[in-house]
């Protein structure tokens, strides 16, 4: 990673942040987005580096997804790795959603990705780079209450998995990163039914992986190019094991353990 130039989207916390920390720490120059700007900024003082860029970013924005790219090549000349991480998530029934909510979600999570991808793309193939997209086990199996969320996240592995091919043979590194539940703020801003924030998660976060091991795994398998990364064992490979042979009866396992959460208004 070292003398990399890194872009992640959605740095400002969370998995982003988390994942700005690591690859810094691995020598990478960086620029990051995200729209709270303060927080970025933040983050130059704890790593005592004023150097790295940081650009207010809403990704939902093509503009703001344009210009990001555009003052990194200012900034570096090259593009060597982008991580597209910034998203948000919602938490209702579909029955219950106003459309509004899915409309937000497919912009930020998938036109997001999308957006910056385009943008990205000649100066990631001119350096034979990476390009990475953080979905979520939500993106190999429906969740039940993230109706938007778990389409998002499908759309954005379809998407990468076909940019992959596309460019099988110029030596572009596409990596989908599927972490199972981590700690973060994503559930806490979570949209309810009418679109606003829920304000409290309904899951145990200190039971979950922490931000910075996903993040850790996440730069290895960047550096190994891999192509998938599923991060833990329950809720990740063995989730899409009983997927792909077992569908039925995790189809029943998913609605149990959702239907545990507090108001999930599943019966």
């Amino acid at each position: 990673m070292n003398g990399k130039v890194v872009i992640i989207t959605g740095a400002s916390s969370g998995i982003g942040r988390a994942l700005a920390k690591e690859l810094y720490s691995r020598g990478a120059l960086l620029s990051l987005g995200a729209r709270r700007i303060d927080r970025l900024e933040a983050l130059k003082t704890e790593l005592n580096d004023p150097g790295f860029l940081c650009v207010e970013t809403d990704v939902a924005q093509e503009a703001d997804c344009k210009n990001l790219i555009d003052l990194t090549i200012k900034k570096y000349g090259r593009i060597d790795i982008l991580i597209n991480n910034a998203g948000i998530s919602m938490r209702a029934l579909f029955k219950d959603m106003d459309l509004e909510v899915m409309r937000r979600l497919m912009d930020v999570n998938f036109f997001g990705t999308v957006y910056c991808t385009k943008f990205a793309l000649p100066y990631l193939l001119e350096s034979k780079g990476s390009l990475v997209g953080v979905i979520s086990i939500a993106g190999h199996v429906g969740l039940p209450g993230r109706t938007a969320y778990s389409a998002s996240k499908f759309a954005v592995r379809g998407f990468l998995d076909t940019i992959r091919i596309e460019n099988l043979h110029s030596g572009l590194h596409v990596l989908v990163a599927a972490p199972g539940f981590t700690a973060s703020e994503v559930r806490k801003v979570a949209l309810t039914a009418n679109g606003t924030p829920q304000g409290e998660t309904p899951r145990n976060e200190e039971a979950m992986m922490s931000a910075e091991t996903c993040a850790y795994h996440i730069a290895e398998a960047i550096r190994k190019r891999k192509r998938e990364l599923i991060l833990t064992f329950t809720e990740g490979k063995f989730t899409v094991f009983l997927g792909k042979f077992f569908p039925a009866l995790l189809d029943r396992l998913t609605y149990n353990h959702m239907a545990k959460e507090p108001d999930s208004h599943m019966e």
